[in-house]
C-alpha cells in the first residue's frame, strides 16, 4: 500500500485541498501528487500550503518565552498537535486513465475524503516525458505567481531526471514557446531554474 500523506477536504474541477494526516509533514512547493479516484488517478501540483488552528478565526497564540526552542513548546504543551493542522492546495495538472497520462484536466473533481499520495520517482518521470501540464500552471489563478509555481515544479521534477539539465532545456524551450510575448516572465522563471 502507498504511503498516503493527506486526505481531500474541499475539492474542485481544476484544483483541491487536502489535510495532513502529520502537522507540518506539507509536500514541498511544485511537488506532484495524487489521488484516486477509481478507476482513475488524479495528479496535481502543490501550489500552497498553511498550518492553522482547527477553529477558523481562532489564531494560535505564542506559547515559547520560557522555551529555549520551537520543539521544547511543543513538548510543554502536546495539546497543539490537535489543536493546529496542515493543509495545502494543489492545481490539477492531468489524469491517468487506462495506463495513460493526459496532461489536462479531468471530467469531474475528485471525492472529498480521497486520499493524496506523493508520486514516485517513476511515476514524476514517467508524468514529465511532456511539458503539456505548464499550460495550466502557466494559466492558472494560484495565490503564488505563476513564475514561482512553474519554477518549484520544473526544480522538483529534475531530481528524479536521468540527465537534469537535458530535463531543464526542453521545460525552458516549452516555456520560450508558452510565454513568447512575455520576455520579462520567461526570463525569470528560467533564472530560478538552476540545479
Amino acid at each position: 500500500m502507498e504511503n498516503k500523506i493527506a486526505e481531500v477536504i474541499a475539492a474542485g474541477t481544476a484544483d483541491f485541498t487536502a489535510e495532513c494526516y502529520e502537522l507540518y509533514d506539507i509536500p514541498p512547493l511544485g511537488s506532484l501528487v495524487k489521488t484516486i479516484d477509481s478507476p482513475s488517478e488524479i495528479f496535481a501540483v502543490v501550489c500552497q500550503a498553511s498550518t492553522t488552528s482547527i477553529e477558523p478565526g481562532r489564531r494560535p497564540i505564542a506559547r515559547g518565552k520560557n522555551e529555549a526552542t520551537a520543539e521544547a513548546v511543543y513538548q510543554a504543551n502536546p495539546q497543539l498537535l490537535k489543536l493546529l493542522r496542515s493543509e495545502f492546495q494543489a492545481l490539477v495538472v492531468g489524469h491517468k486513465n487506462d495506463n495513460k497520462i493526459l496532461q489536462y484536466l479531468p471530467p469531474k473533481p475528485t471525492r472529498i475524503h480521497g486520499f493524496v499520495f506523493p508520486c514516485s520517482p517513476h511515476e514524476i518521470k514517467e508524468f514529465s516525458q511532456s511539458f503539456e501540464f505548464l499550460n495550466l500552471l502557466v494559466n492558472s489563478s494560484a495565490q503564488i505567481p505563476s513564475g514561482e509555481l512553474i519554477a518549484a515544479t520544473l526544480r522538483e521534477m529534475t531530481r528524479v531526471q536521468p540527465d537534469p539539465q537535458a530535463f531543464l532545456v526542453t521545460a525552458g524551450k516549452k516555456l520560450v514557446t508558452l510565454l513568447s510575448g512575455d520576455y520579462q516572465r520567461t526570463k525569470a522563471i528560467l533564472g530560478r531554474l538552476t540545479l
